[in-house]
């Protein structure tokens, strides 16, 4: 029987909302990449963590921590031949501990009609109160319209689409980049799909380098598109995102770390050596997120 998300987050008592935090594995051991891109991976990020902790043991690291969780993973099986693990399991699951972790769902693009009854399916029966994508690995342009039904459906659930932005570790180093364009990650195909679908909340994730200059440019122009900060440790930020994010992007940027390869704390201490207004970390860190997800106004 499926087990539907319900929020139990107390929203006041938490510190923050960590928006972007990866589950690699389900209960029956199936990882989200190959084993090729998972060394590839960890090779990049040098995190030195467990790579694939279980949804128990993120939600009580966060928990210990007093923060919330988007979790989730990507669908990327037509383009990767990988199976990923479990959307559904990753629903439920965080349904048990839903005190700090709030689910994702992912689909896959080039599944076309299918990947828009998921959609439905994941918000409907499992309560998924987002959509992950990553362009790169999961081989799609963003502004082509086929995918158009695919917005039209997430718009249509009210939930917001989290995409991945800029170069990404996932291939590095390997011959080719293991068949990853890093052009399909470009934030500007996003401006298309943010232009078209006016009530659909973006979220475009990682400072979009080598495309941060664009990203700006978009979160500033689209109400609808925000940013988060995931993916880099803070003290590598590009100098220009800094100095938006404590002005005119004040209200458009999300705390993310990219659990489990940059580790919460780290990404934490690292923010705070940087010179951020007071008034400016508290809506980095929870109250925009709480816009996107539509728990406040």
């Amino acid at each position: 029987m499926t087990t539907r998300y319900e929020y139990g987050i107390d929203f006041d008592a938490i510190e923050a909302i960590d928006f972007h935090t990866h589950v690699e594995i389900d209960g029956c051991g199936r990882r989200s990449m190959d084993d090729e891109l998972m060394t590839a991976s960890e090779k990049y990020f040098r995190s030195g963590e467990e790579r694939t902790p279980t949804i128990e043991s993120i939600a009580d690291h966060y928990r210990q921590r007093n923060l919330a969780a988007v979790v989730f993973t990507v669908d990327a099986a037509s383009a990767s031949g990988h199976r990923p693990n479990s959307v559904e399991e990753i629903a439920e699951r965080a349904a048990e501990f839903n005190d700090v972790l709030i689910p994702f769902g992912s689909v896959d693009p080039l599944q076309g009609r299918s990947a828009v009854k998921r959609v439905h399916r994941l918000v409907d029966d499992y309560g998924v109160k987002g959509f992950k994508f990553h362009p790169s690995m999961q081989g799609f342009e963003p502004n082509d319209r086929q995918f158009y039904p695919l917005y039209e459906a997430i718009t249509e659930c009210g939930v917001p689409a989290l995409f991945h932005t800029g170069q990404t570790g996932i291939g590095a180093g390997l011959p080719g980049g293991h068949g990853i364009k890093l052009r399909y990650s470009d934030p500007m195909l996003l401006d298309d799909v943010a232009a078209d679908f006016p009530d659909l909340t973006i979220v475009m994730a990682h400072p979009a380098v080598p495309w941060v200059d664009e990203q700006i440019s978009i979160a500033t122009h689209k109400a609808n598109v925000y940013i988060d900060l995931s993916g880099w440790s803070p003290k590598y930020f590009p100098p220009q995102l800094v100095r938006a994010v404590n002005s005119m992007l004040r209200h458009k940027v999300l705390f993310g770390s990219d659990f489990p390869v940059i580790q919460v704390d780290r990404w934490r201490n690292d923010f705070a050596t940087l010179d951020i207004k007071p008034e400016v970390v508290r809506l980095i860190f929870k109250d925009n997120a709480e816009r996107v997800l539509g728990i406040k106004s």
